[in-house]
């Protein structure tokens, strides 16, 4: 662990060592909800109801989070308007995936660096990848090759290096009760592989190992499910057992309610995570507030609804670990 990357981990966490983060970096996603809410086309939406979005959504909840995620397209005014206290993770990738072309392959976005992102103010660089290890052979080595390029350029410039793994398997929906059925294998697979040291991670962001709507909960009978609280218990704690390096959860988009509950089972599991990114879990609900009744309607929200939601998260944190615990434990088995 070098001094600049230790500096940009301080920065990103609480003073426990937990990453209590807000993730805003949302782009494609983002049109599409206001799309949803707009009735507009995604491609017609104009650009300054991004990037006022992100600077409310900013400066009113990052008061509430170690760190803000948000990308240097749309997202740099609400770095500016962030908490003098809340550390900034920027997002390196293009959004979203050509699907002309097979396989989901990443990029980074033209006309960047890590050393650029350095300098419009990141303490941390993120890049999401879609990945499968169940995947053909090609494809994922184009991805490992990726990866490795990006955690050099890390290294140069002594950054920490967050990878966002976004799991999936081709020709299934991700939200189906097929996919649920392999999503713990994907999960824990994806986690060993990028663990290992030639990738120059320092963070893994990862989404829980089940598909939360599919666990049996006070809503969800034990006949409907796929998973039992238990069985689901034992996936989290086999995922967590996978890695060697600090991992924090994502929302994948679910409801606060049940990232939270996802949290409550990671606590039951003992998994060794050591926070959250979470994102839509905390503020889509403010998206048709904002297109339908303006700025000051989204504020009021947020200084309600969203705090509530992003307190909410924050007190099922206590189970969370300090990032150090890991990367410590990650330094001395590399020796």
């Amino acid at each position: 662990m070098t001094s600049g990357k230790q500096r940009g981990l301080e920065a990103l966490a609480d003073k426990r060592g937990v990453i209590a983060a807000l993730a805003i970096d949302q782009r494609s996603a983002l049109r599409k909800l206001f799309a949803a809410a707009s009735g507009w086309a995604a491609e017609e939406l104009p650009t300054e109801w991004l990037v006022e979005f992100k600077e409310k959504v900013s400066k009113i909840l990052t008061p509430h989070a170690s760190a803000i995620l948000l990308d240097p397209e749309y997202g740099l005014p609400a770095a500016d308007a962030r908490h003098a206290e809340s550390g900034l993770l920027l997002a390196y990738e293009v959004s979203g995936y050509n699907k002309q072309i097979p396989g989901r392959l990443p990029r980074t976005l033209e006309g960047k660096t890590v050393r650029s992102l350095k300098e419009d103010g990141a303490d941390g660089v993120k890049v999401l990848l879609y990945y499968s290890p169940l995947s053909d052979g090609a494809i994922n080595s184009q991805k490992h090759t990726w990866v490795k390029r990006v955690g050099e350029e890390c290294r140069e410039a002594d950054l920490p290096f967050f990878l966002e793994i976004v799991s999936y398997r081709d020709d299934m929906d991700e939200k189906s009760a097929e996919f649920a059925k392999v999503k713990p294998e994907v999960v824990t697979r994806s986690v060993e592989e990028f663990c290992k040291p030639a990738y120059g991670v320092d963070v893994l962001k990862v989404g829980v190992p089940v598909n939360m709507k599919f666990v049996e909960s006070a809503t969800l009978p034990r006949r409907q499910s796929l998973y039992s609280r238990a069985e689901a218990v034992a996936h989290f704690r086999r995922a967590s057992e996978a890695a060697t390096l600090p991992f924090i959860y994502l929302s994948e988009g679910v409801s606060n309610e049940m990232f939270v509950d996802a949290l409550m089972l990671a606590a039951e599991a003992g998994a060794a995570f050591s926070g959250v990114l979470c994102g839509r879990a905390t503020w889509q609900d403010g998206v048709p507030i904002f297109v339908k009744n303006g700025a000051a309607a989204l504020e009021d929200w947020l200084n309600s609804a969203g705090v509530k939601n992003i307190e909410n998260v924050n007190r099922h944190l206590g189970a969370a670990r300090p990032w150090y615990a890991r990367a410590k434990a990650a330094e001395g088995s590399a020796e």
